[in-house]
C-alpha cells in the first residue's frame, strides 16, 4: 500500500484508477481521476482510494493524495469505434476490489464520499459505512458485465435499490442503462436525487417526485471522455454546498459542457470556467 498523504480530506473518491488504451498510447482514466481533479479545482481537499498496477506515473494527480493498493495489473479499458456498432468497449484486465478497510482512518470522516466503480470493484455495502457523509454515486461500474473476450455489456444491478436508497444523490447516463427508460424510472423511484445525462442534449433531474430538463450549452465537441465524471463531481459538490438540486444541476451542466472542448484530462475545469458558471447560475 502506498499513501502519499494522510491529512484529512473533504472529498473522497473511491474507485479504480484505470489505464485507458488509446490510439495515442496509454493514459490515466476512470472516475477516480476525473472526479478528484474536478473536486480539487473546485476548492475541495481531495483524496483517492484505489487499487492499480502503477503502470503509469500519477503526475496528473499532483496535489491529490492517493491511497493506492498495489496490484499486478490495473483495470485496463480500450474503446474501439466501428461504423456498424459505434463504440465497442473492451476490458483487458481488472484490478482487485475495494473494501472499507482500504479507506485510511483519517479519511473516513470526509464530508463528501463519491463511490465511482468502473468494473464492479467496489463492495456495494460501502454505502453504509459513511453515516455522516454526503454520499454521491456514479454507479456505471455496477451496471457493467463483460464477456470472456473482455467485451463490455450493460448488465443488471441486483443491489440497485439497496445502494440508491442509502445515497444522497446519483448520476448515470442513458448509455449506462442502454437507453432503457424502465430502468431509469426504477432508479429514480429508489434515489433521493437522480441526474441522468444525455450527452449534448443535456440532463434530466429527478427529485421529490418531479423531473426537469436542463439544456447543455452548445459547444464544439473535441472529446467527451470524462465529461460525465466532471459533471458528477461538480453536481455533488454544489448539491452538498447548497442542498438545492436544481441549482446544482444548472451549475454542473454548464461546467460539464466546457469539458468536451478539450481532450482527456485537459478538460478539467479551469478557474475562469468555474467563475463563469457560478456567475451564470447566480
Amino acid at each position: 500500500m502506498e499513501i502519499i498523504d494522510l491529512e484529512p480530506v473533504d472529498y473522497l473518491v473511491i474507485g479504480h484508477i484505470t489505464v485507458d488504451q488509446t490510439p495515442e498510447g496509454p493514459c490515466l482514466g476512470g472516475t477516480a481521476v476525473y472526479a478528484s481533479l474536478t473536486a480539487k479545482a473546485l476548492g475541495y481537499r481531495t483524496g483517492v482510494v484505489t487499487c492499480w498496477g502503477a503502470e503509469l506515473p500519477l503526475d496528473a494527480l499532483q496535489g491529490i493524495p492517493v491511497a493506492s493498493f498495489k496490484a499486478d495489473y490495473s483495470t485496463i479499458f480500450e474503446n474501439i469505434y466501428t461504423t456498424d456498432e459505434g463504440r465497442i468497449q473492451i476490458l483487458h484486465s481488472v484490478a482487485p476490489g475495494l473494501e472499507y478497510y482500504h479507506v485510511p482512518e483519517t479519511w473516513r470522516s470526509a464530508s463528501v464520499v463519491h463511490l465511482g466503480p468502473v468494473a464492479q470493484e467496489i463492495n456495494p455495502s460501502l454505502v453504509r459505512n459513511f453515516p455522516s457523509a454526503f454520499i454521491g454515486l456514479t454507479p456505471q461500474g455496477w451496471m457493467r458485465g463483460w464477456e470472456s473476450d473482455g467485451r463490455v455489456y450493460v448488465s443488471e444491478w441486483p443491489e440497485a435499490s439497496f445502494v440508491l436508497e442509502r445515497a444522497n444523490a446519483a448520476v448515470i447516463s442513458l448509455e449506462d442503462v442502454d437507453y432503457d427508460e424502465r430502468r431509469v424510472d426504477e432508479m429514480a423511484a429508489s434515489c433521493h436525487v437522480l441526474a441522468v445525462t444525455e450527452g449534448s442534449s443535456g440532463v434530466r433531474l429527478y427529485w421529490n417526485g418531479d423531473v426537469r430538463r436542463f439544456s447543455s450549452p452548445r459547444m464544439t465537441e473535441v472529446d467527451s471522455t470524462g465529461a460525465g465524471d466532471i459533471f458528477a463531481a461538480a453536481f455533488f459538490t454544489r448539491l452538498y454546498a447548497t442542498r438545492d438540486p436544481w441549482e446544482a444541476t444548472r451549475f454542473a451542466t454548464q461546467l460539464g459542457a466546457f469539458s468536451v472542448t478539450r481532450p482527456g484530462l485537459s478538460g478539467i475545469p479551469t478557474p475562469e470556467e468555474i467563475e463563469t458558471c457560478m456567475v451564470e447560475v447566480r
